[in-house]
């Protein structure tokens, strides 16, 4: 797990603990092997069944069959709005393609009512031990590099239902909003969905209901679905082309590249709309999808740095790092995916940066820039009025494209 993420996972767990103590229960922590763990604490309480969500990542798949062989284990649906083969083609296989996965989803929606939650758990006579939260060491502390988090998130169910509800004013704008970022038209629902503090169902009826055409954001749901096929058809997705002619591909060599991918990395590659997004990254642990977008083209395809590198750096600061979906998206970028954009479609960042507004959030990042006028902050280079502070391109666009596209001209043959 990434370091995002585990800042994430020890507020949500808190917040859990809480939760169920309302209730009359409490949350037991323990380290170890699944199966091996599970089976000492069922034995320690009496218990006959172990109930658990479903979930699809590799690993997690595999900690199911190895508790599955030792204790009566019961797997529930609802961390997707369809569990992964509900939906199948003609042929009876699982989809590959968006667009017809998409149409044979919607088919089948809305969901199911989410269940309400029980007034009350009843616990066990004797209440096992269990580790301290804080003993797990989930938070960084030399650095705190996450110190600003909290100034943008809440962790838990009562953080995402507050989510939900703020987007609801919002979802008739989201079809143009999403798109810009100045004005962060998102539903930043993403973190709360991975980790199961607010269900898709639930998101999918309250949106529904809000009295906005919300067709949009009810597909990029079902986008999180198909990401889920996909790994469940092609577990290594992280980490393998699915497209092979790609392993063909001569990315450069990251001890030559090192120095680009720190520029990157760090929001210093000259390119405002890429800083700004790399730097929104590292302060709050997400960034806005747009961006999120244009810096994975800039990486992969100015850079030429293969895409696992910006996946795993994802995988790192993003609070809402999911395998499926930070997997699926990278390789869609990179032209690689079962379903993606062709190599040849290059993001023009400057170009992406004034067609989506983006000034004012970039001033909010880098304020180096923000005293600029509009039509010079995208590109203060080309404007002659790059200030000192801020670093000059790392690479021309046209030199960048050109590399790009002749590395990708030798494995089309």
């Amino acid at each position: 797990m990434g370091g995002a993420a585990r800042w994430w996972l020890h507020h949500s767990l808190a917040r859990l603990d809480e939760s169920l103590r309302d209730k009359g229960s409490r949350l037991i922590l323990r380290r170890g092997r699944s199966a091996e763990v599970l089976a000492a604490l069922a034995k320690e309480v009496g218990a006959s069944r172990v109930h658990a969500l479903h979930h699809y990542e590799p690993w997690w798949r595999n900690a199911e069959k190895a508790v599955a062989k030792t204790l009566d284990l019961s797997l529930h649906d609802g961390g997707l709005l369809l569990p992964p083969g509900a939906v199948r083609t003609g042929a009876g296989g699982m989809y590959r393609i968006y667009t017809p996965f998409s149409r044979a989803v919607t088919e089948h929606m809305p969901p199911a009512a989410p269940h309400p939650a029980p007034h009350r758990i009843d616990g066990p006579a004797h209440w096992p031990h269990g580790d301290s939260l804080d003993d797990w060491a989930l938070l960084p502390t030399r650095p705190d590099w996450a110190q600003s988090f909290g100034a943008d998130w809440t962790p838990g169910e009562q953080g995402a239902r507050a989510n939900v509800a703020h987007f609801m004013d919002e979802v008739g704008d989201y079809p143009t909003a999403r798109n810009l970022p100045s004005i962060e038209g998102t539903s930043r629902l993403s973190p709360h969905l991975h980790f199961g503090e607010v269900s898709p169902a639930y998101v999918w009826h309250r949106v529904e209901s809000s009295g906005h055409d919300a067709t949009i954001f009810l597909k990029e749901l079902i986008w999180r679905d198909y990401a889920h096929v996909q790994i469940c058809g092609l577990p290594a997705y992280g980490s393998e082309n699915a497209r092979s002619n790609f392993d063909a591909l001569l990315w450069r060599d990251l001890r030559e590249a090192r120095t680009d991918f720190a520029a990157w990395k760090t929001g210093r590659t000259g390119y405002p709309i890429v800083d700004a997004g790399m730097r929104q990254l590292w302060t709050t642990g997400w960034m806005h999808n747009r961006v999120r977008m244009i810096a994975a083209s800039f990486l992969i395809k100015h850079l030429l740095i293969d895409w696992r590198h910006g996946a795993r750096w994802f995988w790192d600061t993003l609070v809402d790092a999911d395998y499926a979906n930070n997997s699926v998206n990278w390789q869609w970028v990179a032209g690689s995916g079962v379903d993606a954009n062709v190599f040849t479609r290059i993001m023009a960042p400057l170009t992406q940066s004034d067609k989506f507004d983006a000034a004012d959030y970039i001033r909010s990042w880098v304020p180096e820039l923000a005293d600029l006028p509009d039509a010079a902050i995208h590109d203060p280079d080309a404007h002659g009025a790059r200030p000192a502070a801020y670093p000059a391109k790392i690479i021309g666009h046209r030199e960048g494209r050109e590399r790009a596209l002749t590395a990708y001209r030798r494995i089309k043959g």
